[in-house]
């Protein structure tokens, strides 16, 4: 007999084990699946994914699984043995849970929610699934369009899911019991959460490519107000093998105060909401206690704007020095990494976001750091030892021009000469310049720029790569082509439903990975369905419906619109924590602002 380590590379992604999984023996009358649409090392990394396992898990009479995209070695060995893809703890086939639920994290993972359905055996259309199949629901930040996705999933979950997901599991559960039909209980859910869509009850109206008539249903993002008493794992699972952030995790905030333009989660994530440093503190010690990890991350939109970071270093640092225990400070902003925070972070590397070459582009896209933010706190971090940094811009911005590209040279030449001015360690500086295309995502103030063009954008990327090779800088930059369809998968409607499946059984998995992904499955599907992707990616009209618009997030379209015209003048708006710039969130009733409503431009 053939056996799977024979066979397949790396088997541990494929039949679980690992320390801290949940108790599966439990008695249990619902059974959820919890899937990442990509690999095991890509979803074991997930903390969202993370904390409803063990939520769920939490519930009594409720016993939560995981599921991973499998690669092509493992697909094969299933299908050679007839065998459906089956659950991480008790290989237990996915068509025989109560709920299938997918962490839609990245557009760019849509065709491996496909992939893992065919290979369940589960009907990829939402309509020809009958009662003998689970729900499939989606979840997570891709869900503020859902639209594009919206044949093949009975529902979709807005929001953090931490309170409601509970009641939902009840219902469920008193339904099941009930005899209801899986109709009624869509009905239901639909009904009754205002954070839950289901798109087979909402119909729509295209016009080719653009949106006519939105679904007739108002979806409102879940907000949990209180991150002192959400629910909150002080475990991990701990992987049977590296994973991408092998690391205990450590949330410290949600949101984000900062405002930047260009940046969703920016937007679809707040209000800011902070655990006190007690909290924070206990979260980190259990962790560490429970997993046995020697590494912690700190972990939050943006770590260094947490108010309570200095108090919890003070405490966190003695501990992690006691237990040698690696202390990890990523999402760094440049006009706020000082001190203890460069005292508790590696030595080796730091990683800082500029976004823009030139401070009239910085300006534009609200990042609202300056040059003297920039060589102050390199001047501190080398002075502190640090020998490596990694500097992340975009290119195709808007109001972009070539000076802001030259910027982005002139500012690493800069940095080098700093280093070799202040450096105190003996090792060379290793700069490390890289650039990704900026995509115009839903609910962010340019969500009507365009996408830039493939012509300015590889122009672009072959100067700076010219540039940096003369100088030593060691430069990288994202493939146009997965740009482009990641821009039409967050931008799109249900006009481009059909031409995503038909990519799928062209050919395309993994096309979040660059040596998987190939644009022409998506080519030659969106020409067969006639979809128009310079439509997709181009400008809108401000007075435009778009496709997300039923969403509801809690921030005004109109405070959207007044940053557009912000930007396009090269006025900032400050930072939430210096005061309320009248989002709309404060009105909602959702953000706890003590700065009152002092709304910049009105």
């Amino acid at each position: 007999m053939t056996l799977l380590t024979d066979n397949v590379r790396k088997p541990y992604r494929y039949f679980g084990g690992e320390y801290n999984t949940a108790d599966m023996h439990k008695p249990c009358d619902v059974r959820f699946c919890m899937c990442v649409a990509d690999s095991y090392e890509v979803g074991m990394s997930n903390l969202g994914v993370r904390i409803l396992y063990y939520l769920f898990n939490s519930i009594e009479g409720v016993v939560c699984e995981r599921c991973y995209a499998p690669f092509a070695d493992y697909a094969e060995y299933l299908r050679e043995r007839d065998l459906p893809l089956m659950s991480l703890e008790t290989q237990k086939p996915l068509r025989e849970f109560d709920f299938v639920g997918f962490s839609m994290q990245y557009e760019m993972c849509y065709s491996n929610v496909f992939y893992m359905l065919e290979l369940a055996g589960i009907p990829v259309l939402a309509e020809e699934r009958g009662e003998e199949y689970p729900f499939v629901v989606g979840g997570g930040p891709c869900t503020v369009d859902p639209e594009p996705m919206y044949k093949y999933f009975d529902f979709f979950f807005v929001g953090e899911g931490e309170t409601p997901w509970k009641q939902i599991i009840e219902d469920y559960r008193v339904q099941k019991k009930g005899g209801v039909s899986k109709a009624e209980f869509l009905r239901y859910v639909d009904e009754k959460y205002d954070c839950i869509y289901v798109p087979a009850l909402h119909s729509a109206l295209y016009d080719g490519d653009r949106v006519r008539v939105l679904p007739d249903r108002r979806v409102w993002r879940n907000i949990e107000p209180d991150m002192n008493t959400v629910f909150t794992p002080y475990t991990q699972p701990v992987p049977s093998a590296e994973i991408v952030h092998d690391r205990a995790v450590a949330e410290l905030f949600r949101g984000c105060a900062n405002g930047c333009r260009f940046c969703q989660a920016g937007f679809i994530y707040r209000p800011v909401r902070e655990r006190t440093p007690d909290n924070a503190f206990e979260l980190c010690r259990r962790l560490l206690e429970s997993t046995g990890y020697d590494e912690l991350s700190l972990n939050s939109l943006s770590t260094s704007d947490y108010s309570g970071l200095t108090e919890l270093l003070e405490r966190l640092l003695p501990y992690a020095k006691e237990h040698r225990v690696q202390l990890n400070l990523p999402s760094l902003r440049l006009d706020s990494f000082r001190g203890k925070m460069a005292q508790g972070n590696r030595k080796s590397s730091l990683t800082f976001a500029p976004e823009a070459g030139t401070q009239r582009l910085r300006d534009v896209i609200n990042k609202n750091i300056t040059e003297d933010n920039i060589f102050e706190t390199l001047t501190e971090a080398f002075a502190e030892g640090y020998f490596s940094v990694k500097l992340y811009f975009m290119l195709g911005l808007p109001t972009e021009t070539w000076e802001d590209i030259e910027g982005i040279y002139s500012l690493a030449c800069r940095i080098r000469a700093l280093y070799k001015k202040v450096r105190t360690s003996s090792k060379p500086l290793r700069l490390y310049v890289s650039t990704s295309t900026f995509i115009p995502k839903p609910f962010t103030p340019f969500q009507w720029c365009a996408f830039a063009d493939r012509e300015d954008i590889q122009a672009k990327q072959r100067y700076l790569a010219s540039a940096f090779k003369k100088c030593g800088v060691e430069f990288g930059y994202n493939d146009y082509d997965g740009s482009l369809l990641e821009a039409v998968l967050a931008r799109g409607g249900r006009s481009i439903s059909d031409a995503l499946y038909m990519a799928y059984k062209d050919g395309a998995r993994f096309d979040a990975w660059d040596e998987y992904f190939d644009y022409a499955h998506y080519s030659k599907a969106f020409d067969k369905c006639g979809v128009d992707v310079a439509s997709i990616v181009g400008a809108r009209d401000r007075s435009e419906t778009l496709a997300w618009d039923f969403i509801d997030i809690g921030v005004d379209k109109s405070y959207l619109l007044r940053e557009y015209d912000r930007a396009m003048s090269g006025e900032t708006t400050p930072s939430c924590n210096r005061q309320c710039n009248g989002c709309g969130l404060h009105r909602h009733g959702y953000c706890k602002s003590t700065h009152g409503n002092t709304a910049v431009g009105g």
